[in-house]
């Protein structure tokens, strides 16, 4: 009798040990790392990706939980191999920071006159590349979290106003790469590749002569001072395409109601989100760079011409190599247009 409740007495301590451990695992917090390469003060970084950070806990009630690092873990154009390679658990980036075909269908959302503001720009480009043409095949390696553009972008220099194309020859232009860099070296200038925190002593040294970005990128890399005019065009002279992921390992580790929790603050709620938080930095910047003297003014309708043609030499290549895809990219770049309001 003493053998037999002894043996019962072990079997309700496997059995609560087994209860324990089972409940141990399904609270474990899973701990993730976001490596960031802009300044923590970035709008991008304070009223996007920290509150979404923020958010990923509350809404998972503490299973997981994003620690931003304070220093990136490489260079700003590795950061999506990063990802895919679980360096780094989530990471963010420009898709023309890599040098390969890669992302080849992501260029939809770098075209000149996309978007007049970065919320509708970022929802557009996130619906049409996400549901019609493939985003998550382009992405190996990871989870897609979500998908951004930036605000309209400028063309800023320090030497002449831009009135006729001619006006670009000869001039360095700093660009992220990508489309835009191709049609600045189509219209006659030199293009330098750089990413942004390059940039001011590029410019402060003389080694180039002008800058590629939106208000934003003028203010927070404090640029404004060393340049004299800036040229914008309607709905932008070209934009840059952004990605927000996860490595596709990692992602797997957490539970499938986590995950849907986390889909539900991500995608196009974080791309409006990311949008809201460009379109209020370049409101600020402009008056920045307003105040330190700069020359703005919009495109001269001979530059326009210009710029429209040679767009639409790269928008038909574009959609040409797509197509070999099954993707119809006229298609999916009229629909954009017409869900970010921009007449083309």
């Amino acid at each position: 009798m003493k053998r037999a409740n002894t043996s019962f007495g072990l079997l309700l301590a496997s059995v609560a040990t087994a209860l324990s451990l089972t409940a141990s695992a399904a609270l474990a917090e899973t701990k993730l790392v976001l490596s960031s390469w802009l300044p923590p003060r970035h709008p991008l970084v304070s009223e996007a990706i920290k509150p979404w950070a923020r958010q990923v806990e509350e809404v998972t009630e503490g299973r997981v939980s994003v620690r931003i690092l304070a220093k990136p873990m490489g260079a700003p154009p590795a950061h999506f191999d990063m990802a895919a390679e679980g360096i780094a658990d989530i990471t963010y980036g420009l898709h023309s920071f890599t040098t390969d075909d890669r992302f080849l269908r992501s260029r939809i959302g770098q075209f000149s006159f996309i978007a007049d503001d970065a919320v509708s720009g970022s929802k557009a480009f996130w619906k049409i590349y996400t549901e019609q043409l493939g985003a998550a095949e382009e992405h190996e390696g990871v989870k897609v979290l979500s998908l951004f553009v930036h605000g309209p972008g400028l063309l800023s220099n320090n030497i002449r106003r831009i009135e006729t194309p001619d006006d670009l020859a000869g001039l360095k232009i700093r660009t992220p790469g990508g489309y835009i860099a191709d049609l600045i070296g189509d219209l006659g200038a030199t293009t330098l590749f750089m990413s942004s925190g390059e940039v001011y002593e590029k410019l402060t040294r003389g080694v180039i002569d002008g800058v590629t970005f939106p208000y934003d990128g003028l203010a927070q890399f404090k640029l404004a001072d060393y340049l004299k005019y800036t040229m914008s065009v309607p709905g932008g002279f070209y934009n840059t395409t952004w990605f927000l992921v996860m490595n596709e390992d990692k992602w797997a580790e957490i539970s499938e109601t986590d995950r849907a929790a986390i889909e539900a603050i991500s995608g196009e709620v974080f791309a409006e989100l990311a949008g809201k938080a460009w379109d209020g930095s370049d409101a600020q910047s402009r008056a920045v760079v307003e105040k330190a003297g700069v020359e703005i003014h919009e495109a001269t309708p001979e530059t326009l011409a210009a710029i429209k043609a040679a767009a639409a030499g790269y928008e038909a290549e574009w959609a040409e190599a797509v197509s070999e895809g099954g993707y119809d990219g006229a298609a999916a770049l009229a629909e954009l247009r017409a869900q970010t309001g921009v007449t083309y």
